[in-house]
């Protein structure tokens, strides 16, 4: 199993970064890539932007990325109750390839912040935006105060029940391509 993660922003020390590199290191049966949205600047969306210069080559990179991937799983930072501009441009940019941005993906969608909403809406609105661009959510989970809840040093939760939700969602994914038997 190919999968795809990263933390829709381009903080470099995000706690996004965290929760979705030790969600990953759950599913020791797959190959996983750790995006760095960094990797893919590129000027603010607009369509004079696209009428002039076409889609930017780090935009279909990204596509092709998840393309590739048997799965994806992301942890969305929340900036003033929504997406950064750095994943929604990114994401806006993918979407002139193919509405279907996700290209009927298994996911699971993360979020996390320092204070107690855990990121509760941008993840509410990930979760539910997704099937529409051919994302198929598996389970989406909020981790809230991080800095209460998981430690940094060891890479870890350190709530047993917000853990035992993540590692019942990967479980999903790899269920997802666990031969049936």
């Amino acid at each position: 199993m190919k999968l795809l993660t990263f933390a829709a922003t381009n903080h470099k020390e995000s706690i996004n970064k965290q929760l979705v590199s030790y969600a990953a290191s759950l599913i020791s049966e797959a190959d996983t890539e750790l995006l760095d949205l960094n990797d893919y600047e590129m000027p603010i969306y607009s369509q004079d932007r696209e009428e002039q210069g076409g889609i930017p080559e780090a935009a279909q990179q990204f596509y092709k990325k998840v393309g590739e991937a048997d799965a994806v799983m992301i942890a969305f930072a929340e900036h003033n109750g929504s997406y950064t501009a750095a994943f929604k441009n990114i994401f806006d940019w993918a979407s002139r390839i193919d509405q279907k941005v996700y290209q009927g993906k298994p996911m699971l969608l993360l979020a996390t912040s320092p204070g107690p909403g855990g990121a509760q809406n941008v993840l509410a609105s990930a979760t539910t935006s997704a099937p529409f661009f051919a994302g198929e959510v598996l389970g989406s989970i909020s981790v809230p105060s991080f800095y209460e809840n998981f430690d940094s040093e060891k890479g870890q939760l350190k709530s047993t029940e917000l853990d035992q939700q993540i590692r019942e969602a990967t479980e999903k994914l790899v269920e997802a391509f666990s031969p049936v038997l």
